[in-house]
């Protein structure tokens, strides 16, 4: 009971100082862990381009993968373009919410990030795991969410959703 006392006042103590004198407990220096963006095009299933006031970036989907429709040298894999499709339908033209974890960039260099929409909120990453477009693929140390996935794509695979039920070998 103490500790939770503890933790609201000092919640407070911040929502107070940031209300009335503008600081934050955010370092000023460290780059912003959050920001909107655009949807300009939609890559494959978990790789969009987005418009970020510093320019367009490709922006890949943390902490999923979806079947490979555009990998060069790569045949066309079971429900890749469906798992495109549906991207597409979710996040199209839409203003997204990009969230970082803990490395900002994968070895390709595009910025890694949970995707929100901004419209209403949906997790996208979490949406494809869950009605079967997608499977998780955990790199640490972005593992924020990895519990959440792994619950969906176990439901996902139980009721033969999507890749689970159309894909010999899913997973």
């Amino acid at each position: 009971m103490r500790s939770a006392l503890r933790h609201s006042r000092a919640a407070l103590a911040v929502a107070l100082c940031t209300a009335v004198c503008g600081c934050s407990a955010i370092d000023d220096d460290e780059p912003a862990r959050t920001e909107t963006a655009r949807v300009v095009r939609v890559v494959d299933g978990d790789t969009i381009r987005v418009e970020l006031p510093s320019g367009e970036e490709a922006v890949r989907y943390i902490g999923i993968d979806t079947p490979e429709s555009v990998k060069p040298g790569s045949p066309v894999e079971c429900f890749a373009r469906r798992a495109s499709a549906f991207n597409e339908r979710l996040v199209r033209g839409e203003k997204v919410r990009l969230v970082r974890d803990v490395e900002e960039r994968d070895r390709y260099g595009r910025l890694l990030a949970y995707v929100y929409r901004a419209r209403d909120g949906l997790f996208v990453n979490a949406e494809l795991v869950r009605r079967g477009y997608a499977t998780v693929a955990t790199f640490p140390p972005n593992v924020a969410h990895e519990d959440e996935f792994r619950r969906l794509a176990g439901k996902a695979r139980l009721s033969g959703r999507g890749l689970w039920g159309k894909c010999e070998g899913a997973g």
